[in-house]
């Protein structure tokens, strides 16, 4: 699949935004700390960045509203009006942090609950696609959640940092909650590796009981949006590469670095070193995000050859 610069920014940031509010709203900072304000518009700006990216991907994107009317049997009209209610609580949860410097348990706790359920409709836009084999296991959506909530732990470490708050249990729950990201998103490679096709030349033709389907001509010569969106493909040296910069990236240096604020506590040193161990989770995250739709196979690609 074509890896689109607008939906990898897009799962990006939201993933990071809905992970951070998360931790906001279990409230896991300060309130009184002036931090706890400015993380709660950084997971705001976020959110709001992501999707109103994701609607550059859009044919039309001045009718992206309508796909909010298809909530009964579209995960992206699902999506999109969870995104809307989820701003409620999150917004009541900023207004009281940045001006009152307290934390209400009972919008934080829902705003919680919405961000889990946002970033699940986002990956089930993905996993519901039983023409992307790649795309379509249970595991899709456990990768997305636990990365959301590694990113979210990631930031609210610094920020408590900042804030002055206690650091070592962010700090210890974000290392296990990227170990965990990890060990899901490598069994989801391993499927990825692994699997058979499900549709072949063979079944998508009908012509399997009579042998093997070679492809004699092209449907036509010239590219169109389905060679150009579907028809993406990267050598699988290439794949491997990027994975394991991704796992670097977004895996043993954040976790290394969350060790050092474990062991160093406040002060610069840690403050330092878990603005390090975000960045790299977002960096490593990015090449995650285009390794997931690069190597993506559509099914309609039978019919092309590939």
């Amino acid at each position: 699949m074509h890896p689109a610069p607008s939906i990898i920014f897009f799962t990006t940031a939201s993933g990071l935004g809905y992970g951070l509010a998360a931790m906001l709203g279990l409230g896991l900072l300060d309130p009184a700390a002036l931090s706890t304000g400015v993380a709660y518009l950084l997971a705001l700006a976020l959110i709001s960045a992501g999707l109103l990216s994701s609607t550059l991907h859009l044919g039309n994107p001045q009718r992206a509203w309508r796909a909010l009317s298809q909530w009964r049997s579209s995960w992206l009209s699902r999506e999109g009006v969870m995104a809307i209610l989820t701003f409620v609580p999150l917004l009541i949860c900023a207004w009281a942090a940045l001006f009152d410097r307290t934390y209400l348990p009972v919008p934080g706790v829902i705003g919680t609950l919405f961000c889990a359920v946002t970033v699940y409709c986002t990956a089930m836009i993905y996993a519901s696609l039983k023409s992307v084999q790649a795309w379509n296991t249970r595991l899709t959506p456990i990768c997305y959640l636990l990365f959301a909530a590694a990113g979210g732990a990631a930031l609210a470490t610094f920020f408590a940092l900042c804030g002055g708050g206690s650091v070592r249990p962010l700090a210890f729950a974000a290392i296990v909650l990227v170990a965990a990201a990890w060990i899901a998103k490598l069994r989801w490679r391993e499927r990825l590796l692994t699997m058979a096709p499900l549709s072949t030349p063979e079944s998508a033709t009908g012509l399997g009981p009579i042998g093997s389907v070679a492809l004699l001509e092209r449907p036509h010569v010239t590219e169109n949006y389905l060679t150009t969106e579907m028809g993406f493909r990267i050598a699988r040296k290439h794949a491997v590469k990027l994975a394991r910069v991704a796992f670097g990236l977004a895996g043993v240096v954040p976790v290394l670095l969350l060790i050092v604020v474990l062991v160093s506590g406040q002060g610069t040193s840690g403050v330092i070193a878990s603005a390090l161990a975000a960045i790299a989770f977002v960096a490593g995250i990015l090449v995650e995000r285009w390794l997931f739709f690069a190597e993506a196979r559509h099914t309609v690609m039978n019919y092309y050859g590939q």
